[in-house]
């Protein structure tokens, strides 16, 4: 049995008083996509930022190929992140002031490359996610639908190992929300990339090839997510 590309062991966090994360185990394979479900509150956002470096967990351990980066400092964090991660979340969040293929482009400067390479390579990911029409306009001028295709594209751009999906369509209609999500499950299936999804929404977790219910901080193993 191969050792998985991701995984948490005893996952704590606190924020003040409130207990986000109460000892959550969690492993992730090589091109797994892994929904992490549950209701509003539960800890599912903090294990996203946990497992992707953004955030420290207070007790247990995050190790990325065999690696524990909570042992990084907060720059190797950051080029983790920048090189082996994408990071996609509800609202998109690009940069308003950048057009579509500059935001794409911009993990890709970022890590060193040439801007014309960059953009060329910016425009081929939009054009996956059908939107290579708008790389030329900035955020203002698209829909929620449109935007997010962007940033879907921007998380895809260097290839990584892992994307962590934080309700990727929780701010779309339904149908808008299913075509960015197939979209990006295609992508991520043809690069062999694994995939940390986090939402609410059973149509959406679907998708997945394993669920995993948080239910106040911990791992529910009946799955429903509701308290007895």
């Amino acid at each position: 049995m191969t050792d998985p590309l991701l995984s948490g062991v005893g996952i704590t966090k606190s924020y003040g008083p409130t207990s986000a994360l109460r000892g959550v185990d969690i492993e992730i394979a090589e091109g797994e996509l892994v929904a992490v479900t549950g209701p509003s509150g539960c800890g599912k956002s903090t294990l996203l930022h946990c497992l992707a470096g953004i955030v420290r967990a207070d007790e247990g351990t995050v190790t990325y190929r065999d690696q524990d980066i909570g042992l990084w400092s907060e720059a190797a964090r950051s080029r983790l992140r920048r090189d082996d991660f994408g990071v996609l979340f509800q609202f998109g969040q690009m940069v308003p002031e950048l057009t579509a293929a500059e935001n794409v482009a911009l993990p890709l400067l970022l890590a060193g490359s040439g801007r014309q390479e960059a953009r060329k390579t910016a425009i081929g990911w939009l054009d996956r996610f059908g939107v290579a029409d708008l790389a030329d306009q900035r955020p203002v001028a698209m829909s929620g639908g449109q935007q997010q295709r962007c940033a879907v594209a921007r998380a895809m751009v260097t290839e990584p190992r892992v994307v962590f999906a934080d309700e990727p369509t929780g701010a779309l209609d339904r149908l808008a929300g299913e075509q960015v999500l197939t979209e990006l499950v295609r992508a991520v299936r043809e690069q062999g990339t694994a995939v940390v999804l986090v939402t609410h929404d059973a149509s959406i977790s679907a998708y997945a090839d394993r669920e995993i219910t948080l239910l106040d901080g911990v791992v529910d193993p009946s799955g429903l997510g509701v308290a007895p």
